[in-house]
């Protein structure tokens, strides 16, 4: 297994990320995230975070389906999945698909933000 470091010139103070796929798509949508929110994903990405990976997606996917309470949304079921996806060979063909789609359907999401993101 290769483990690929990616870092951008301009994010110079986000640490950089570990990926066991080494999509540019999921790194470029990573980069488009504010600044905190960014991090945390750069770290669960880590290899070395994959006791805290596989629990926080499950319990993404959890409160995704739970999404009729407050707070809690949709958004949080493709995220889980997302992060399952490290893990689960059987869940990286949908993330690749889901990718590939938004390539083709939505490529300004993967072009770099025009403005730099405000820390949170």
């Amino acid at each position: 297994m290769t483990v690929n470091a990616i870092s951008d010139g301009s994010r110079s103070s986000r640490t950089p990320r570990y990926s066991s796929g080494g999509d540019w798509r999921l790194e470029a949508l990573i980069d488009r995230l504010p600044l905190r929110v960014g991090g945390a994903v750069s770290y669960l990405l880590q290899p070395k975070s994959r006791w805290v990976r596989i629990p926080a997606g499950v319990l993404l996917i959890g409160g995704g389906l739970l999404s009729f309470l407050p707070i809690l949304g949709v958004w949080m079921l493709p995220v889980g999945l997302a992060l399952l996806a490290e893990d689960v060979p059987a869940f990286r063909s949908t993330r690749s698909k889901v990718l590939d789609w938004i390539e083709r359907r939505r490529p300004q999401w993967l072009s770099p933000s025009s403005k730099p993101n405000k820390p949170s």
